[in-house]
């Protein structure tokens, strides 16, 4: 990563949270049209193409920017000093810029009105806490994949949402990009404005906890002195 300039870093963070984005949107207008009113198959179309999306980009990305496409990993790896100060901003920005992009594509490709409020109720400390775990769990895959296998942080981050699709009541937005940019939807995908601050704070509670608790278990055990 190190042999990208800042500018090549910021625009591939740009571009793969807008994809991203863009195939949770698209795949959810899809799956909608498509499942005749059954949620459960409209569900499993959106999980499929979220999950399949995440592994190409990490593997196209990753090397050039990271592959964060998320802010709460991207302070997460702050937190473990992985990742520059001065930079978070900047990384923060260009996520959440490219992932209101990724709603403009969708609805574009998909013939809706550019801009749309969300009316899809998504709170309660059910939910909130649902944001808290898949975080969590987010942070703590990517770690952990870093620290003993690197080459499969594309493959088990998106098997790691697909799964959270389907065991979280929030459907694992773990992303507070993503929470901003699924505002500007009012389709499958979608979630209220008023309800996105609780979701972002639940989500970088779940990254912090995630950085704090697998920073000190990934240490090895030092060898006592013989």
């Amino acid at each position: 990563m190190d042999q990208f300039d800042l500018k090549r870093r910021l625009l591939a963070e740009a571009i793969g949270t807008a994809f991203l984005v863009a195939t949770v949107v698209g795949s959810g207008i899809m799956a909608e049209r498509l499942a005749n009113g059954n949620d459960a198959i409209a569900l499993l179309g959106n999980t499929v193409a979220t999950g399949a999306i995440l592994v190409v980009l990490i593997s196209i990305f990753g090397p050039v920017s990271g592959a964060h496409f998320n802010p709460a990993v991207t302070v997460a790896f702050w937190m473990r000093r992985m990742f520059p100060a001065r930079e978070v901003p900047l990384y923060l920005v260009v996520q959440v810029v490219g992932g209101i992009s990724g709603t403009v594509i969708a609805h574009f490709m998909f013939e809706l009105d550019v801009f749309t409020w969300s009316t899809h109720v998504r709170t309660g400390i059910s939910q909130w806490a649902a944001e808290v775990i898949a975080a969590f769990g987010l942070v703590a895959t990517i770690l952990g994949c870093i620290r003993f296998c690197p080459h499969t942080v594309p493959y088990a981050v998106g098997l790691f949402i697909s799964a959270g699709y389907w065991f979280t009541s929030s459907t694992s937005f773990a992303n507070p990009a993503v929470a901003i940019a699924r505002a500007f939807t009012d389709t499958f995908s979608g979630i209220r404005p008023v309800d996105v601050p609780a979701f972002i704070i639940a989500e970088f509670a779940g990254a912090a906890l995630a950085a704090l608790i697998f920073g000190w278990l990934l240490i090895p055990r030092r060898k006592e002195p013989s």
